[in-house]
């Protein structure tokens, strides 16, 4: 099944959670690495090259991912009742922070007119101009903002062990695609 339902997820949604998970904990080390270059290095341009490219098609991905979340039923959420708004919490707070790192990222390589080339396939046209202390500030937001989704996506993950360790219900397996299974229980009727 493509769509989700009020039980699981359908597997467009589990397809781009995993691959958004996939590239954004590469492009995390790829931006961590990156930064400790020095200008002889090899890949010194190439690599930023790569971080732009990959970033673009996160964001492409991720606007895709709102409007078909948008169009889309969200599966009830599992557990108790301050469990299920913590996590209604941390979903709007991973898409604050994959658009305002992505946003960021593609506003720090155009801040001076210039598109970015993704892949030599096409390019993405820069929109705005920023003043250089602007920059700094959005590079900024851009480090800050990355650190903070790495953290959530940490948290994220070991709510996600609790659940399907400890409380053992269906929230893991269904982002994984696993049929729910009658056995399972679900304590969201509990408070």
């Amino acid at each position: 099944m493509l769509k989700n339902t009020v039980e699981t997820y359908g597997w467009v949604s589990i397809c781009i959670h995993w691959l958004m998970a996939l590239g954004i904990f590469a492009m995390f080390a790829l931006g961590v690495w990156m930064v400790t270059l020095d200008y002889y290095d090899a890949w010194y341009h190439r690599a930023p090259e790569l971080h732009k490219s990959i970033g673009m098609l996160l964001l492409i991905l991720l606007l895709f991912r709102f409007g078909w979340r948008l169009a889309n039923k969200r599966p009830e959420l599992i557990g108790r009742a301050w469990e299920k708004i913590v996590a209604l919490a941390t979903h709007r707070a991973h898409y604050l922070l994959m658009f305002a790192i992505t946003l960021t990222g593609y506003f720090i390589p155009t801040a001076e007119g210039k598109g970015i080339e993704i892949f030599s396939w096409f390019a993405i046209p820069a929109l705005f101009s920023f003043e250089k202390q602007q920059v700094n500030f959005i590079g900024q937001l851009h480090l800050v903002s990355a650190w903070a989704l790495i953290g959530l996506a940490a948290i994220h993950t070991a709510a996600s062990l609790k659940h399907h360790l400890v409380d053992r219900d269906a929230t893991l397996p269904r982002m994984l695609g696993i049929p729910p299974n009658t056995n399972t229980t679900h304590k969201e009727k509990t408070s």
